[in-house]
């Protein structure tokens, strides 16, 4: 992982307990497998604990690492590590992608909530009025009850999402080309194609894998349907959005959005999106923050524990699943 990282993410509690579990060096955190530490290392690992920055385990990695048996990732998608050699290998992989799940689901979640509040309208105008109002009369439309909610992708964070949700009076929608027949009434919404759900929903929520199928997904005429003064929220990547409709969309004031990823991931200084009232951007902090990263260690403790002990993984990640994740 990145050489700097290990410390905020691992607290002490669970380098207590990595050590306890295996032979492990806390001072040696390798960012570079050509490195005369980690090579030694490498040659003797049978379990690598990677996390963000980890380099890629290719065919050559790993025939300098003849003992390795699994990977234990303390975040969420591998697939900036984990190749083909690794399957064929026969590696064992597992990811703590449903904890970076849950602080998602929930910046989300509050999100959903407060634009049906319409929030950022109503803190501008009591910016600027800084007196009494008649705020019922000003914005008589706004609230949650029976908002409808279209969340693309039932992916862990669109499960979550839709599982912290249901709770509300809304009506929720739900889009995925892979939902079992019968799973989206599990999830209490109902499954729509992604046309229906643009043009049902006040809020749409995006939770899909960035792949090149999923490039656009919010095209400019999904953008289209969705009704005047909807919501459109993305906490999953950039690309998924057609962002030069949606700015076009957002600067007419058509619609609202709530942006945690965008294209490039550092807009530039110029972009509209920084200053229009009716957008609120965010520097990719939807996910594991602070405290929250202990969270994912303390999973993949949990899983180095199952291994140690001769039990499965309880969040395997398969071949199959890793071609179609982001």
């Amino acid at each position: 992982m990145h050489a700097e990282l290990a410390a905020r993410l691992i607290d002490a509690p669970t380098m207590r307990r990595l050590t306890g579990l295996a032979d492990l060096d806390p001072g040696l955190v390798a960012d570079d497998f050509a490195a005369p530490a980690a090579a030694a290392a490498l040659r003797e690992a049978e379990v690598l604990i990677s996390c963000w920055g980890c380099p890629p385990l290719t065919g050559e990695v790993l025939d300098r690492a003849p003992r390795l048996r699994a990977v234990v990732h303390a975040a969420g998608s591998v697939k900036h590590h984990i190749t083909d050699a690794c399957w064929r290998r026969g590696i064992a992989v597992t990811s703590a992608a449903w904890a970076n799940a849950l602080p998602v689901a929930e910046y989300t979640v509050a999100f959903v909530l407060l634009a049906g509040k319409d929030l950022l309208r109503i803190r501008d105008d009591y910016r600027r009025r800084r007196a009494v109002h008649d705020w019922q009369a000003a914005y008589p439309a706004a609230g949650n009850y029976r908002r409808t909610v279209g969340v693309v992708g039932a992916s862990r964070i669109g499960r979550r999402v839709l599982e912290l949700l249901r709770p509300h009076d809304l009506e929720l929608l739900v889009h995925d080309p892979y939902l079992l027949p019968g799973e989206a009434a599990t999830l209490g919404a109902s499954a729509v194609d992604l046309d229906e759900l643009c043009s049902r929903s006040d809020v749409v929520s995006v939770h899909a894998p960035e792949l090149p199928a999923t490039r656009h997904l919010l095209s400019r005429e999904r953008l289209a349907l969705l009704r005047d003064g909807a919501t459109v929220i993305n906490t999953s990547r950039g690309s998924l959005v057609d962002q030069e409709a949606l700015t076009a969309e957002l600067v007419s004031g058509r619609l609202d959005a709530v942006l945690d990823v965008t294209v490039p991931e550092v807009l530039p200084a110029g972009s509209p999106l920084y200053g229009l009232p009716n957008v609120l951007l965010t520097p990719h902090i939807a996910g594991s923050l602070g405290n929250e990263l202990h969270r994912m260690a303390a999973a993949a403790a949990d899983e180095l524990e199952r291994y140690v002990t001769g039990r499965p993984f309880a969040h395997p990640v398969t071949a199959a699943e890793w071609e179609r994740s982001a």
